[in-house]
């Protein structure tokens, strides 16, 4: 039973856990519309009377609408042209009352969906770990938290318009059989006929529409590679081969959109002919072999009509949904798949950091592939250390591990004498400031950049002040006609590399760390430049606890401690003179760099 709902009513699964109780209101005030609208066309039998006879002397012919004429009279009203007409109007007034209603409610309710969406993606994707996140298609991520987004709301629309459908055509059809039984039977014979034409068009739709969602995918991660890439490509002349791999994506979008669009007009195109040949046959079946009377087919019709109106929009409702269907399995799974990658952390509180970090036989690998192995050390508050070692030595995973993006594998890590299993990451990760190779620059002004949007207050203006002068950059922003206000364009075009560095080390400071992480953050700037950036984060030795991943060892000579790392060990540690004197490939190192 469970697994035949989760098979047949996933979609209505899905939109009840967003949406809850607030479907079966939106329901019930599209019911209510049809129930209305079904009394008013009721009102129509007792007119066809009147055609011949004016006065209505007598209710019979009225069948089991005689209710209706009772409730009238009951009133104090007269059966007459007059009264009737006038609930007539009634019913279609309040049925246009209910109608506002339920398409303000559908217009709140269709953005509450959207926002609960966004909202959920933001905040799962936000408690992804970072194994997970590198390990993700970035471009199933952007597609997916911006495109799919629209599509899953286009998704919400047409299933619950086909639900909503279902339900008219319910209220319809009752009161269809009320009035004439027989030809309502038939006239569902030969519409339920028609669903094996439409089935395979479904099924063929669904099919093209997860076609559709995977092209969308894989163009949306090509295009990221493509902007993040575009100075190589530019360069090498790689540029047109990987414009030929696009333009395959996009036919391929291009050939699943139009077999979509080429499915939808065939259905849009026989449905209705089909629906008015079986209401033709049935009519000549009624009248001619069954002796029904014109009158009550015709009132039977009225709802009829407005049932098939119902089904051909129901039709076009399903069919919208299956063209956008691969976006619901994609964004179901998309959001399983983020609550699975979730980052688990401890509930021990972190306000500051105060004495050591300290790994012990800590051990990482990677799909089977030891990266670290045994690694002991102690990091003191306010203490300078230096990583080095050759490249793929392990240094940046363990940057990794100590900053708490990775969890160990073997062994522990401690964080003033808490074990970081235990650890509050959050807390501990808003206690670091964090500087890379590439710096990270948003394209918005230079205040924002390094307060990360925080209001202008003076007392935040008084820490940006303090925090630009501590990177050594408060000149050249007071030399600047905008000064703070000035736009820094996309990746921070129009400054120097280090000019950016300077910018996110002030970021750094502003945000009040007591860790400052430096992973390779001046290697890829020109000698005068680093020394000049050297010499700020030397102002701030013994004021913070500096980590720093170096190349070039001429920046870490003034390190209060070095740990050398080879194939995924240590192998060496000290003070920078004391390892060129005991550690023969420390030595070779800076022999060949010439320090």
């Amino acid at each position: 039973m469970h697994q035949s709902i989760q098979k047949y009513f996933s979609s209505f699964i899905y939109f009840y856990s967003r949406l809850g109780y607030r479907i079966f209101i939106a329901m019930a005030l599209s019911i209510g519309v049809g129930v209305l609208d079904g009394f008013g066309l009721a009102m129509f039998l007792p007119l066809l009377k009147m055609v011949d006879d004016a006065s209505m002397s007598d209710n019979e012919g009225l069948g089991k609408i005689q209710f209706l004429m009772d409730a009238i009279i009951s009133t104090g009203l007269d059966i007459n042209l007059f009264s009737i007409l006038l609930v007539m109007s009634l019913f279609f007034i309040l049925k246009g009352v209910i109608q506002y209603f339920s398409s303000m409610y559908e217009v709140n309710l269709r953005h509450y969906f959207v926002r609960s969406i966004r909202i959920g993606l933001t905040k799962a994707l936000a408690k992804m770990s970072y194994v997970n996140f590198v390990k993700a298609d970035a471009g199933r991520i952007q597609n997916t938290m911006s495109g799919e987004v629209s599509r899953i709301s286009l998704a919400y629309q047409s299933y619950f318009g086909a639900f909503q459908q279902i339900a008219l055509i319910g209220v319809y059809m009752l009161f269809a059989f009320f009035i004439d039984a027989k030809f309502a039977l038939l006239i569902c014979v030969g519409g339920g006929l028609t669903n094996f034409i439409y089935r395979r068009l479904y099924l063929t739709t669904k099919i093209t529409s997860r076609k559709l969602t995977y092209g969308r995918n894989h163009y949306q991660g090509l295009i990221l590679q493509l902007v993040s890439n575009f100075k190589y490509l530019k360069a090498t002349g790689y540029v047109k081969p990987y414009n030929k791999k696009l333009k395959n994506t996009i036919h391929l979008i291009e050939k699943s959109n139009k077999t979509i669009g080429k499915l939808g007009a065939i259905i849009n195109s026989i449905r209705e002919p089909v629906l008015i040949l079986i209401v033709s046959t049935v009519i000549l079946i009624q009248v001619n072999f069954l002796g029904g009377s014109l009158g009550p087919i015709l009132i039977s019709l009225l709802f009829f009509y407005r049932a098939l109106s119902a089904m051909i929009l129901l039709q076009t409702h399903y069919n919208k949904y299956l063209e956008v269907s691969g976006s619901m399995e994609n964004m179901t799974s998309f959001e399983s798949e983020l609550k699975s990658y979730e980052e688990k952390k401890g509930e021990r509180k972190f306000k500051r950091f105060k004495r050591s970090i300290q790994l012990h036989n800590a051990g990482f690998y990677y799909s089977n592939q030891s990266i670290l192995q045994n690694i002991n050390l102690e990091i003191k508050k306010n203490q300078t250390v230096a990583l080095v070692g050759q490249s793929g030595s392990g240094k940046t995973t363990l940057i990794n591990i100590l900053t708490g993006l990775m969890g160990l594998n073997e062994g522990t890590m401690l964080v003033d004498g808490i074990k970081a299993t235990e650890l509050n990451l959050k807390q501990f990760q808003k206690r670091i400031g964090y500087i890379t190779q590439e710096p990270v620059i948003f394209n918005d002004t230079i205040y924002n950049n390094i307060s990360f949007w925080a209001a202008p207050t003076p007392k935040n203006l008084a820490r940006f002040e303090w925090a630009i002068k501590q990177a050594s950059i408060y000149e050249f922003i007071q030399n600047l006609e905008e000064k703070e206000n000035m736009l820094l364009g996309h990746n921070g075009i129009n400054l120097s590399g280090g000019q950016k560095q300077r910018i996110s080390i002030a970021r750094e400071l502003y945000k009040d760390i007591d860790i400052l992480v430096l992973d390779e953050a001046t290697s890829s700037l020109d000698s005068e430049t680093e020394e000049y950036i050297q010499k700020g984060l030397e102002n701030l030795h013994g004021n913070y606890t500096m980590i720093i991943v170096a190349h070039r060892l001429s920046t870490i000579r003034n390190a209060d401690y070095i740990f050398l790392l080879n194939n995924g060990k240590i192998i060496d540690e000290g003070k920078f003179e004391n390892l060129v004197s005991s550690s023969l490939k420390f030595k070779k190192m800076v022999e060949l760099q010439e320090v």
